[in-house]
């Protein structure tokens, strides 16, 4: 029987936040201009099948804006809608630290500039970090929460080198592993749904995730972007997509092999309409994710529920 302190079953990154700061806190996503090895010609000219021009970043900014104005803008855009009170930097677009150190340390010094900044959380791959970049963002840790958010997606290399990420899962133990020796935060990306994968698959990113003691999961539904590899192989029918009804059982089932300190920090998304193939159900973020509590229910289940079940 459920019987989880908290009122909700899962422990979702906003009330992880809340419990923190004490107040409403939100991230404000931002665009400093940075590349990807995977789309320059260092790895490769094409990106994962799966990534669009706007390398993940889903915003009505520009990096033609000034970090500081970007920021300005975010933070009076949800101090307005939300009534926020505090902001998380959070430097989404492509990867975030494919740089040299001295224009790291420009940019994220940029990002905490604001006073009702509390942290700064970091997108960037786990083949774009080494002991002198890890060091630079650990010196934030005094002032600021700070996370680093690796784009892992699956553990399976088969998987992996598919969607051409153009890195390997002992790649992101290697990143994950120099992360924690700075006690910085990690927070993992996952798709559920990629080509290839079983439910067993999945279930074992979930379990991977989990021994590994990722602080945080942020959980991606396989969507089809327009002028993306895998809108092509979408039309030509070599790709299946998930169901609603499915996913919303399968992130129950990944939920329930996480530990409960684990904070998860997206179970659904938005998704940019205009840029949207399929599935056209993505944008229902809210229905999705009171599917998702009614299954948990109905399950009579919790995040962390078989953590110990082998």
């Amino acid at each position: 029987m459920y019987t989880h302190r908290q009122k909700k079953r899962i422990n979702s990154y906003s009330q992880y936040l809340q419990d923190i700061f004490n107040c409403k806190v939100y991230k404000i996503t931002l665009d400093a201009g940075f590349s990807c090895p995977n789309r320059d010609g260092t790895i490769s000219k094409n990106g994962c099948i799966f990534c669009d021009s706007g390398g993940s970043f889903s915003q009505a900014h520009s990096n033609t804006l000034a970090i500081e104005e970007q920021l300005e803008t975010g933070i009076l855009q949800l101090k307005n809608r939300f009534k926020a009170e505090k902001f998380i930097s959070y430097f989404q677009a492509f990867s975030n630290t494919y740089g040299d150190i001295k224009r790291l340390k420009q940019v994220y010094d940029q990002g905490v500039s604001h006073h009702d900044v509390v942290g700064l959380s970091i997108g960037t791959r786990p083949d774009c970090v080494d002991e002198e970049k890890l060091d630079l963002i650990a010196s934030y840790k005094e002032k600021h929460l700070v996370w680093v958010e690796y784009g892992l997606q699956s553990i399976h290399n088969k998987t992996l080198s598919f969607i051409n990420r153009g890195h390997t899962f002992e790649d992101f133990v290697r990143a994950v592993d120099m992360t924690k020796q700075r006690e910085i935060n990690v927070c993992a990306h996952v798709i559920i749904g990629l080509p290839g994968e079983t439910h067993e698959d999945i279930m074992k990113t979930a379990r991977t995730l989990a021994e590994l003691g990722i602080n945080g999961v942020k959980i991606h539904l396989l969507c089809v972007l327009k002028n993306t590899e895998l809108e092509n192989l979408y039309n030509a029918g070599q790709i299946r997509l998930l169901g609603m009804d499915e996913y919303v059982n399968t992130v129950c089932d990944f939920l329930e092999l996480l530990p409960p300190s684990v904070s998860i920090h997206r179970l659904a998304g938005n998704g940019l309409q205009k840029l949207l193939v399929a599935p056209q159900w993505l944008g229902e973020k809210f229905k999705v994710l009171n599917m998702i509590d009614r299954e948990l229910e109905k399950r009579d289940s919790w995040q962390g529920k078989f953590i110990n079940v082998l």
